[in-house]
């Protein structure tokens, strides 16, 4: 994903997989920005609060699969 900003619905097009692909790669940013900021090289602080909204959503859809995964077995 080219796209800073991730939407929501670009997020529910993605697999289970992807899914997970995504957050990794967000949750390696969201590190590397949090040592940015500790050195003080950080250059833009709004992007820390995009990385850790982001995250939050991937981890919401995954929520939501589950979820509705555990339903349908039932």
């Amino acid at each position: 994903m080219a796209d800073k900003n991730l939407k929501v619905e670009e997020l529910r097009q993605l697999s289970d997989d992807q899914l997970a692909d995504q957050l990794l790669t967000l949750k390696k940013e969201q590190f590397n920005l949090r040592f940015q900021n500790a050195t003080g090289q950080l250059q833009s602080t709004a992007r820390v609060r995009e990385v850790r909204r982001a995250v939050a959503r991937v981890k919401t859809l995954q929520s939501a699969r589950k979820s509705v995964a555990k339903k349908t077995e039932a």
